[in-house]
């Protein structure tokens, strides 16, 4: 696929470069966290917890509630999509060292194939947060909500596009998306912690490419870093609302791969003591002290 990447890059116009974390010093909010992406939303929190346990359908309930009970907000579908990517994700052990630690998995995607009703749940809640967001920025091309939603929405899609339908030109266009979008948003909103975690993926997974692909990769304006990846899960870990365990998990595996143990470990124990009930943060600390696991944590396709 990578021999053809260039061509593709170009005849599709995708030349861009991934953005570093905007300086805080210059960058100022410019309205009040008020909307379900810069606040804390009991409801929205109690479904991304029942998310990390596993508990894909009553994380799934709560969202499509909260989503029916506001349906001018596109952050309620976004949440939907987000429980069918994480259930897929975790049926196809994507969020181990199993496939973090296999260039081959890593790299080109899952060995089978997904569930097609789970891909099209993801798909059409994605496409309703977009017309959601789409109506907030015809009123505002620079609100911080519609921005935010269709950076997670494009790094979403881009996340399966790569990993799990092996659509690498596809997800290459959502990146782009995804990359224009956070750049806009974190230069008003630089508290939008959550918005780094796509970043520090796209970087870090384009930054581990072999040097033939990276060379491409960089002639046609795609620069990704190992380094600044880290770095930006890293401010998601630090300060994201939703989607810190999500950084957590990234940036531990990450860390293994980058022979960080410690990182990893602290970041594995970490999630342990928070989500007791999740067995694959288990059987990932486990494996990364060097331990015995469970032999089952989960079904795979």
């Amino acid at each position: 696929m990578m021999r053809y990447l260039y061509a593709l890059l170009t005849a599709a116009g995708l030349t861009f470069t991934l953005v570093a974390p905007p300086s805080f010093a210059q960058a100022a909010p410019t309205q009040p966290p008020d909307t379900p992406a810069f606040s804390s939303v009991p409801k929205l929190e109690s479904g991304f917890h029942d998310l990390y346990v596993q508990e894909f359908p009553e994380a799934r309930e709560i969202f499509e509630k909260w989503a029916n009970d506001h349906p001018d907000e596109p952050f309620g579908q976004v949440a939907i999509a987000a429980s069918y990517l994480f259930e897929e994700f975790y049926l196809q052990h994507v969020l181990t060292s199993d496939y973090f630690l296999n260039d081959k998995r890593f790299l080109g995607g899952i060995t089978g194939t997904p569930d097609p009703g789970r891909i099209q749940g993801f798909q059409s809640a994605v496409a309703r947060a977009r017309a959601l967001a789409f109506q907030r920025l015809k009123r505002n091309p620079r609100d911080p909500e519609g921005l935010y939603v269709l950076t997670l929405a494009a790094g979403m899609e881009s996340d399966a596009y790569s990993m799990l339908l092996k659509k690498h030109y596809d997800a290459l266009k959502r990146l782009k998306e995804a990359n224009i979008n956070a750049e806009l948003l974190l230069q008003q909103r630089p508290d939008a912690y959550d918005a780094y975690v796509a970043l520090g993926c796209a970087n870090y997974i384009i930054g581990s490419l072999p040097g033939s692909a990276r060379f491409m990769l960089w002639f046609g304006g795609i620069h990704g870093d190992k380094q600044l990846g880290m770095q930006q899960v890293q401010k998601t870990v630090d300060g994201g609302r939703y989607l810190k365990p999500f950084a957590q998990i990234l940036l531990a595996l990450s860390a293994r791969r980058e022979k960080q143990d410690a990182l990893a470990q602290k970041l594995l124990k970490d999630l342990t003591e928070e989500f007791p009930g999740n067995p694959v943060y288990i059987a990932e600390y486990e494996k990364a002290l060097g331990r015995p696991i469970p032999a089952y944590i989960g079904p795979a396709q």
